[in-house]
């Protein structure tokens, strides 16, 4: 069973940093996407970050050169560092891991979508 388990997050000023991590626990196969995506209240959950297996990212305009993601495809964790905040990046940030499931020997699929619980990030002062 496949779980993500979210640390990090909390209150900081305008203009302050904070990093959010998540950890992947069971098997998520070798080729797979993790990332971050946010909901404010009010608001529709919107992708923040994403980063591939191999590598390849994928940030939402809004967070370009504030925001970096990083992982760790050993341990398995994805971390977003979040420079230069502003009060509207106030939400609750999830986790969130994609993969492909193999299902059988001719090389049926499923896509497997996990989230987290949530942390909350407060950008206030």
């Amino acid at each position: 069973q496949v779980r993500l388990a979210e640390s990090g997050g909390g209150l900081v000023q305008p203009g302050g940093s904070l990093s959010v991590s998540c950890r992947a626990y069971g098997n998520i196969g070798s080729r797979n996407t993790m990332g971050w995506y946010r909901q404010a209240p009010g608001k529709e959950r919107e992708l923040v970050a994403t980063m591939t297996s191999g590598g390849g990212t994928t940030y939402a305009d809004s967070v370009k050169d504030r925001f970096t993601i990083s992982r760790d495809n050993v341990l398995k964790m994805v971390q977003l560092q979040m420079n230069s905040l502003k009060p509207e990046d106030t939400a609750v940030y999830y986790c969130n891991l994609e993969f492909l499931k193999v299902l059988n020997v001719e090389g049926a699929t499923r896509k497997m979508d996990y989230w987290g619980e949530g942390i909350l990030v407060t950008v206030s002062s």
